[in-house]
C-alpha cells in the first residue's frame, strides 16, 4: 500500500502542552485505509521547521503522501501553507478548494482556511484543517479521489475516466 507521513503544526503541542488529536486521527483514519504510517511528528509553528520536515518525508524517507494538520488559519503563525508551498512542485488546488466547499456544509467558517495541496516528487502533499472533527470529515471526503491520484503519480493507473 501507500506509505504517508503525518506532521501537526502546533506551537503548544511541539511544547507539550496539547495532546495532539488531529494527526492521532489522521493516523487511525489512514491505517484502517492500509497506509503504512512511516513517521508522525510534532513541530512548532515554524517555516524552516516544517518545510525541511517535508522535504525528509519526501526526498529521503520517499513517503507517497505527507499529510499536515493546523497552521492553516489567520493566525500570525499560522504559515503552514507557505512552508508547503515553498516544497511543492506542483499545485493540486482541486483537493484544498473540494475539502473548503464541503467543509462549509458544516461550518462558514470553512471559508478562512488555507490549506493547499501539490505535488513533490512522487508525493502528494495536503494541509489538513487543525480540529480533530474537521480532519476527519475532510479525509473522509477526499481519499479516494487521493488513492486515485497516488495511483496515478506512481504509475500503478493510467485512467482517470469514470467506470
Amino acid at each position: 500500500m501507500f506509505s504517508v507521513g503525518i506532521i501537526t503544526a502546533s506551537d503548544k503541542g511541539a511544547q507539550g502542552q496539547r495532546v495532539d488529536e488531529s494527526g492521532k486521527v489522521i493516523q487511525d483514519i489512514l491505517s484502517e485505509k492500509g497506509y503504512i504510517v512511516i513517521r508522525y511528528v510534532v513541530l512548532p509553528d515554524d517555516y524552516e521547521q516544517l518545510s525541511r520536515e517535508m522535504i525528509y518525508m519526501a526526498d529521503t524517507l520517499k513517503a507517497n503522501l505527507i499529510l499536515t494538520t493546523g497552521g492553516t488559519g489567520f493566525s500570525e503563525r499560522d504559515i503552514t501553507p507557505e512552508a508547503t508551498k515553498s516544497v511543492i512542485e506542483r499545485e493540486v488546488p482541486g483537493v484544498a478548494e473540494a475539502i473548503r466547499a464541503y467543509s462549509l456544509a458544516f461550518t462558514p467558517r470553512a471559508m478562512l482556511s488555507r490549506g493547499v495541496c501539490g505535488i513533490r516528487g512522487k508525493t502528494v502533499i495536503l494541509n489538513l484543517p487543525g480540529s480533530p472533527k474537521a480532519v476527519k470529515e475532510s479525509l473522509e471526503y477526499v481519499m479516494d479521489s487521493i488513492q486515485h491520484g497516488l495511483e496515478i503519480l506512481l504509475g500503478k493507473t493510467a485512467e482517470c475516466a469514470r467506470q
